[in-house]
């Protein structure tokens, strides 16, 4: 699994982080400074990439969380029918059926932007 840990501390937003076993990006980062009886504690918001729910995680700034290697890949739209899109990687010539977002209009022969975790596939 393409993933490394980091602290708390490190993360930012825009980045990503896993959270509930799927890697989210995360919207907002706020820190609570250390008490009387503890640490400084860390809250972060994110969205799921690949599912789109919201998540959030509290922990101290120096615990240590999962943060997934994402890869950002180039591809081709092959074809298209009924809301799928058969996507050609342009590094291995591999091809693979990918869903079109709501409101994105391809047509053969675009070139387009895709992220990649563990199998899991989303065009941008």
């Amino acid at each position: 699994m393409p993933k490394e840990q980091k602290q708390v501390r490190e993360l930012q937003e825009g980045s990503y982080v896993m959270m509930d076993d799927s890697p989210c990006k995360i919207n907002a980062y706020s820190t609570a400074k250390p008490g009387k009886h503890g640490s400084a504690k860390a809250r972060v918001e994110g969205k799921g990439v690949f599912d789109d729910k919201k998540r959030s995680l509290s922990q101290p700034v120096d615990a240590k969380v999962w943060v997934p290697i994402i890869e950002r890949k180039q591809g081709q739209v092959v074809s298209v029918t009924d809301g799928d899109a058969q996507i050609m990687d342009l590094e291995t010539y591999q091809t693979f059926t990918m869903r079109i977002p709501e409101g994105e209009d391809l047509s053969p022969d675009d070139e387009i932007e895709y992220l990649e975790y563990e199998g899991q596939r989303k065009i941008v």
